[in-house]
């Protein structure tokens, strides 16, 4: 056992290196397996008219992301500090460009997604057991016409709470978090596979003749390419979380081996996963109908539902509630990791340095993270959070892209990088092509999604020059 009763100093507390590389890859799946795959489908249908541009778009966002875990796999073997992504922009670029990352992760990145998972593990709890709505008489009060903080109270209120007992559990040991997330990650592989085999063995020719109609005939290139790039935001929210298993470096046995590896398998099953689901929901239902779902429902719940009639409903709702609850339990994981690693960089506030004495978990961290996460959960909707998350993101893996490049022609590393350097190059285009569509197509979300980041500028001062009059 290691001696942790001599340190007198929190900060100066190490975590513990338990994590395996079965879990690792577990967690990477686990994260990236929520709930975007049982609700994108819909808006995508409104994006795109055409099944086989539908399966491109889940294509292509496997391919971008698939570049992505090659980039930060060679980023890997720069470090075995927690942190990730953070650390590897603080190496590549120093502290300004990793404090806005961190910054963002925090304020909408790491807490948006934790908020999103959590009120759609709530929704899917409500789909069973109607939950109470006690605010429902203050439902219309907003903030700007774009914030509805009373409406769906009872779902939000079981989101936070949920957020809070798992925060509680990865309190007591990240080592304990692992072993649940590999449980839940099992069983929603187990899950999806089923209904994967369900749906593609399904056979209705009224609705095969209804999905292979749709074109993209009447969509002139401008439109298709916009469509496109907006079902690629809704797919890459799916996918989103493959970097996450970075900020636990800290803690995962042979950081600079174990990673690469986890990240690339992992999102290798999540890749086959969501082309072949999206491929039966198509098989099953037409794009046409997949279109018209209203927002408060969710496509899976429907295609279940021509599969099995009402007992798809509950099936559906359970499988999103075992992926919703295991992907929310691997990003409280993972998140508090990086304001941790930016603490101990004096880049954030100090006592989130801290790790516990006995459970060696970076717990006022941890705290921090369910504070604001709550807070998101009862100030957003699903796709306000998740399109925030995907705009402001790929800032920073674009960055991080750039990043490898130039410490590749600086010889500080000098790993061989599965396709470089054409891999790192597609994916800073591919950043920066998506960041303009979004600002283009959707520019009251991106300009809040820039709000959120930019706000850490006069913060990374404020520290800045914190640290100066320290030393």
């Amino acid at each position: 056992m290691e001696e942790t009763k001599n340190t007198t100093d929190p900060s100066k507390i190490p975590l513990k290196r338990v994590l395996g590389l079965p879990t690792g890859i577990l967690l990477v799946a686990g994260i990236m397996i929520g709930s975007g795959t049982f609700k994108k489908i819909a808006p995508m249908a409104q994006s795109l008219t055409s099944e086989p541009w539908i399966i491109i778009a889940w294509l292509i966002a496997g391919i971008i992301t698939m570049f992505g875990a090659f980039t930060l796999g060679g980023l890997a073997s720069l470090t075995k500090e927690s942190g990730g992504t953070y650390e590897y922009l603080r190496l590549c670029f120093g502290n300004f460009f990793s404090f806005l990352f961190g910054w963002s992760i925090f304020m909408i990145g790491g807490s948006g997604s934790i908020a999103a998972l959590a009120f759609v593990f709530s929704q899917s709890v409500s789909t069973l057991f109607q939950l109470p709505d006690p605010l429902h008489a203050y439902s219309s009060v907003s903030i700007g016409h774009f914030i509805y903080p009373f409406a769906s109270s009872g779902v939000k209120i079981f989101a936070v709470l949920t957020i809070c007992i798992l925060t509680w559990i990865n309190y007591r040991g990240v080592k304990k978090g692992g072993v649940l997330n590999n449980v839940v990650t099992a069983a929603k592989i187990l899950g999806i596979t089923l209904l994967i085999v369900l749906g593609l063995f399904y056979s209705s020719p009224q609705t095969v003749s209804h999905a292979t109609a749709t074109s993209t005939a009447g969509m002139g290139n401008t439109a298709l390419f916009s469509g496109l790039f907006a079902a690629l935001l809704s797919a890459l929210w799916a996918y989103d979380g493959f970097a996450n298993i970075t900020y636990v470096s800290g803690e995962i046995k042979n950081p600079q081996r174990n990673v690469p590896i986890a990240i690339i398998a992992g999102v290798g099953i999540a890749t086959l996963l969501y082309v072949l689901l999206n491929y039966a929901y198509l098989h099953v239902m037409p794009v046409s109908q997949l279109a018209i779902i209203g927002e408060n429902k969710i496509a899976a719940a429907e295609v279940a539902g021509v599969l099995m009639g009402n007992t798809g409903a509950v099936v559906i709702a359970v499988l999103i509630m075992i992926c919703t609850f295991g992907a929310l339990n691997a990003c409280i994981i993972v998140y508090p990791r990086v304001y941790y690693r930016m603490a101990q960089e004096h880049f954030f506030f100090k006592k989130v340095a801290n790790a516990h004495p006995v459970f060696r978990t970076p717990y006022i961290s941890l705290i921090y993270s369910m504070a604001w996460s709550s807070i998101l959960v009862m100030t957003g909707t699903f796709d306000q959070l998740t399109n925030l998350v995907i705009f402001s993101g790929f800032i920073f893996y674009g960055l991080a892209a750039w990043g490898l490049i130039k410490m590749k022609r600086k010889k500080v590393i000098t790993t061989k990088v599965i396709g470089y350097p054409v891999i790192p190059v597609i994916v800073v285009l591919f950043s920066i092509i998506l960041v303009i569509n979004t600002v283009i197509v959707q520019p009251l979300q991106s300009l809040l999604g820039l709000i959120f980041v930019l706000s850490g500028v006069p913060l990374y001062y404020f520290f800045k020059t914190k640290n100066a009059n320290a030393k």
